[in-house]
């Protein structure tokens, strides 16, 4: 026997003898067991592997849990369009005031007091002084005093065109001795003459007739009433391009234009109460077209009603 076959003998015995320890005796199954009794075998065996064998905790996943936020749908509210209500801008200028104020022969306290335009009168502007501080306006008590006079502008507001007026100078004062010439003479404005005639009613609305009676040549197309309530601090207002007379209950008659010499019987804006025994004052402006256009006069009228 060569070198190297005594050398890998004896390392062959010891690799025999190893794997003959390392694999486990093979229990003999006795030739009496029934398939039952081995399966229970195989059942019991399966769940002691079962019970030693290590559990795997799994940490529950956790779902993302949907959140919806539910805006309600407003319902849009229908906002009613106010009526607008258009009315004509007239031609000529007019003034009211916010404090009654004196009208004067001039623009200043030293000239005499001919008057006053109070709180819810309406006048006509036919110019202004160089400082444009005063007004020369148709006198609202000119049936008891001068046609014009002058009006200070501190509480006053002006409706219509006021950068057409013409400029007049001052008159001298009382004190002196020169004579008053204007300039830009304003031609005088036709005349009529107004009264009050009575008071009517239909319905709960109360209303003033005044008679008026044209003077001059002129054809009247529009008329303008201011009528204010000094008992009770209201005023109304009207603008027609007609002459328009309210019968009670029974209807009204109307007329286009007002000629030469004619008189009629205009009544006046409406009340919603009862005037008996109430002080009111009238401003009627009438003029030769419409929407107070043309050639225009100014008058007034004051009673305490019975």
């Amino acid at each position: 026997m060569s070198r190297s076959h005594r050398i890998y003998f004896p390392i062959t015995v010891l690799l025999i003898a190893s794997i003959a320890c390392a694999v486990p005796a093979i229990s003999t199954v006795p030739d009496t067991a029934t398939p039952i009794d081995l399966n229970n075998a195989i059942a019991q065996t399966v769940a002691a592997l079962t019970l030693n064998a290590p559990t795997e905790t799994s940490s529950p996943t956790l779902e993302p849990t949907a959140i919806f936020t539910f805006t309600p749908s407003l319902t849009p509210t229908e906002t009613a369009t106010p009526t607008l209500e258009f009315t004509s801008t007239p031609s000529i200028t007019l003034i009211t005031v916010s404090v009654d104020t004196n009208c004067r022969s001039g623009p200043g306290k030293v000239y005499p007091r001919e008057g006053s335009l109070l709180i819810g009168e309406t006048a006509e502007v036919l110019a202004v002084d160089p400082t444009t501080n005063y007004w020369y306006i148709r006198n609202p008590d000119a049936s008891n005093a001068a046609e014009y006079c002058w009006v200070w502008g501190e509480y006053a507001t002006l409706t219509g065109p006021t950068l057409q007026l013409p400029i007049h100078t001052p008159p001298p004062t009382p004190t002196a001795t020169a004579t008053f010439i204007p300039t830009n003479t304003v031609p005088p404005p036709p005349t009529f003459n107004a009264d009050y005639v009575g008071v009517d009613t239909c319905n709960g609305q109360w209303w003033v007739n005044i008679k008026l009676k044209n003077t001059s040549s002129v054809l009247f197309k529009s008329v303008y009433i201011s009528i204010k309530d000094k008992t009770t601090n209201i005023t109304q207002v009207q603008l027609q391009n007609e002459f328009s007379r309210r019968d009670g209950c029974s209807g009204s008659n109307t007329k286009d234009s007002f000629g030469a010499g004619e008189t009629y019987i205009q009544s006046s804006p409406l009340f919603g109460y009862n005037l008996s025994g109430h002080e009111i004052k009238a401003t009627i402006t009438i003029c030769s077209d419409k929407d107070l256009n043309g050639l225009c006069s100014t008058r007034g009228v004051g009673v305490i009603i019975p």
